[in-house]
């Protein structure tokens, strides 16, 4: 069954905006102190860290 065009763009749309959802909570549970962090489950973010932030940007997200 082939999909349609509106089909495809709506997949498109959803996905997007659960990725957005998805990053948005990681960024509040980043943006926590570490003892939170740690007390909820949530790993210790490293707080200036560019290059583990894009590693799990990149390499952490559902594909």
């Amino acid at each position: 069954m082939k999909m349609s065009m509106f089909e495809s763009l709506g997949r498109y749309g959803a996905a997007i905006k659960h990725a957005h959802s998805r990053s948005k909570s990681i960024r509040a549970l980043n943006s926590l102190p570490p003892e939170l962090q740690k007390d909820i489950g949530w790993r210790v973010s490293p707080r200036n860290d560019v290059q583990a932030t894009l590693s799990a940007l990149l390499l952490g997200s559902a594909r």
